[in-house]
């Protein structure tokens, strides 16, 4: 396995001369090894040019970081004295059968992706699961549990969360050694060097379907809200009313087993039963719909007023960038990174001008 020619962020070629040298030595000591060895494996795509930015490198120190505080966060909760290695937990509580599965599938694609040499899947899979699953919704969801739970609802928590954290850590370890060899002595001390463990085996079986369904049910809820809410500048902290529009079974139990997660992670204060009321704004979900009424929360023609004059900025800037790419001149003479960052920028830009178009349309449904 061999990658291509490493450059800087901008695919020229690395030379003192130019001065776009990026020293790994000097990279190791304030962003530290595992973020630098994490970026290269997350870029080095097969055949691909490896472009590597600082920018890029900070970045995956930040993630070290998020698993280091995961790790505080479970041994703020005893989950390092109670939790016994080896020990397959067999939960009850939903949101730890979700996250085991989600465990096991998260292997299955390391594994695939490292048996193909395509380490960049393999980075990029573990990237999703420990940051977006583990990190953020998992330590999210373990908090009523933890807070409000029965011992027995407790004590699973803890083997489970402490057993996600181990897997964690040993699929991360070809990639981060040196971050997980440390915190494999903190989740349990005098168990040996991780370097030295055999690599884990875990079975399809662990997948529970329904509480798969009702957890990735629960987390697009959450989601939709939030986004729905930063749409139209709901303040963060203000929590607000939702209407239950329409809702089947399933959601309907889901929101039972998961109510207190749902109004505390989106920041609700009630839930009523009834039409789409005016002012409101929709959420639609799996076998349902939702209403978040914003008459009197948010002045609307004023926020109307600030997503038109964005978009009128943000048109005249596409319209620059539009007409470079479109010059024959432009790209033909061009030197091909200054193309490629016109070409990302006008990507952004779209994806940008999308967002905003989608809040005034939600803005547009209340008026």
């Amino acid at each position: 396995y061999l990658h291509q020619l490493v450059r800087d962020e901008k695919g020229k070629k690395m030379s003192k001369t130019t001065g776009n040298v990026i020293d790994p030595l000097e990279i190791i000591d304030e962003y530290g090894a595992d973020a630098l060895r994490f970026t290269n494996a997350s870029m080095a795509s097969i055949g691909g040019v490896l472009k590597l930015s600082v920018d890029r490198i900070k970045g995956y120190r930040n993630f070290t970081t998020k698993i280091w505080n995961a790790a505080r966060f479970a041994e703020m909760n005893e989950v390092f004295e109670a939790y016994e290695p080896g020990l397959t937990p067999t939960p009850s509580a939903t949101v730890n059968k979700w996250i085991i599965g989600e465990t096991a599938k998260v292997l299955s694609e390391v594994n695939t992706a490292f048996e193909e040499y395509r380490f960049n899947d393999a980075a990029n899979a573990l990237y999703a699961f420990v940051w977006g699953k583990l990190c953020d919704w998992y330590v999210e969801l373990s908090k009523p549990l933890f807070y409000d739970g029965d011992e027995a609802t407790k004590a699973e928590t803890r083997q489970t969360m402490g057993w996600v954290l181990d897997q964690a850590l040993l699929m991360l370890h070809p990639i981060m050694p040196f971050i997980t060899e440390e915190l494999w002595g903190t989740v349990k001390p005098g168990r040996g060097m991780l370097a030295l463990t055999d690599w884990p085996e875990l079975s399809s079986d662990l997948i529970d379907a329904e509480a798969d369904a009702e957890m990735n049910w629960v987390i697009d809820l959450i989601e939709s809200i939030r986004s729905s809410r930063a749409e139209v500048h709901v303040p963060a902290g203000l929590k607000i009313p939702m209407v239950q529009v329409e809702l089947n079974d399933a959601g309907k139990t889901a929101w039972a087993n998961n109510e207190a997660m749902i109004m505390k992670l989106a920041r609700l204060d009630s839930l009523s039963e009834g039409p789409m009321p005016k002012g409101a704004i929709t959420i639609s979900v799996a076998g349902g719909t939702f209403a978040l009424p914003l008459e009197g929360v948010i002045d609307i023609a004023e926020e109307k007023a600030r997503l038109e004059k964005a978009l009128g900025k943000l048109a005249k800037e596409l319209g620059g960038l539009r007409g470079r790419l479109n010059n024959p001149k432009f790209v033909e003479s061009a030197p091909e990174e200054v193309v490629a960052e016109a070409q990302e920028n006008l990507s952004a830009r779209e994806e940008e001008e999308d967002k905003l178009k989608a809040a005034l349309a939600r803005l547009s449904e209340i008026a």
